[in-house]
């Protein structure tokens, strides 16, 4: 017989309760990335069915499918490929992927909203601190249903400074709030996440001992 051991998820009990604040990386962390971008493929699909007479459910699939293999990057390129669509539509893509308005609102991880209602309980501070197009990522938090929250969240946008790895952000975060690098905690789920924490001199947890999460 073959044993095997199940390791639990960690939990908000088993951080050094010494820490102040905690900080989070948004996309794969906090929420399923993939929610937003299959939301904002559905509408770019609708948006072409009216312009251009194609088949939505078609080009959705192929989206999707190109998404599976390749990563969003390569989503447009395939999109183009099968159905000769005229590369105008790129800055289309694009400028719906900044400002999207989802048809569903985007969920959080449960064990995530579970940690950071414990955090708020504990009077400990929110942060949020996400690379990428500032503009986009403050489109997904607007439409994450944080269930109050959002009213303990404090975002910072690291392109507006220098991205991740820098530590810029990091450093303004700290300065700002009078924060000491022992007092903070970030929770990322890739190299760049765990490289910003080394490069800013905090702890690091992966978001993957809470979840099991996964990244394009």
């Amino acid at each position: 017989m073959v044993s095997t051991s199940i390791t639990s998820p960690m939990v908000y009990n088993e951080i050094d309760p010494r820490k102040q604040a905690f900080v989070f990386e948004l996309d794969n962390v906090l929420y399923p990335e993939k929610d937003y971008l299959l939301q904002v493929y559905y509408l770019f699909a609708t948006f072409l069915e009216y312009t251009e007479m194609l088949d939505a459910k078609a080009m959705l699939n192929v989206m999707t499918v190109a998404y599976e293999e390749y990563g969003h990057e390569g989503v447009f390129d395939a999109l183009q490929k099968e159905f000769n669509i005229d590369i105008k539509y790129a800055q289309n893509f694009q400028i719906l992927l900044g400002n999207a308005k989802l048809p569903l609102k985007l969920l959080l991880y449960q064990q995530m909203l579970d940690l950071m209602q414990e955090i708020v309980i504990d009077r400990k501070k929110l942060f949020i601190v996400t690379n990428g197009n500032p503009q986009q990522q403050l489109n997904k938090i607007r439409q994450i249903e944080w269930h109050g929250l959002e009213q303990y969240l404090i975002c910072y946008f690291a392109n507006e400074y220098a991205a991740k790895p820098e530590p810029d952000a990091i450093h303004t975060l700290i300065h700002e709030h009078n924060l000491q690098r022992r007092d903070l905690v970030m929770i990322g789920n890739i190299k760049t996440d765990e490289l910003s924490a080394e490069a800013s001199g905090i702890d690091y947890i992966n978001a993957g001992s809470f979840i099991n999460t996964s990244s394009k």
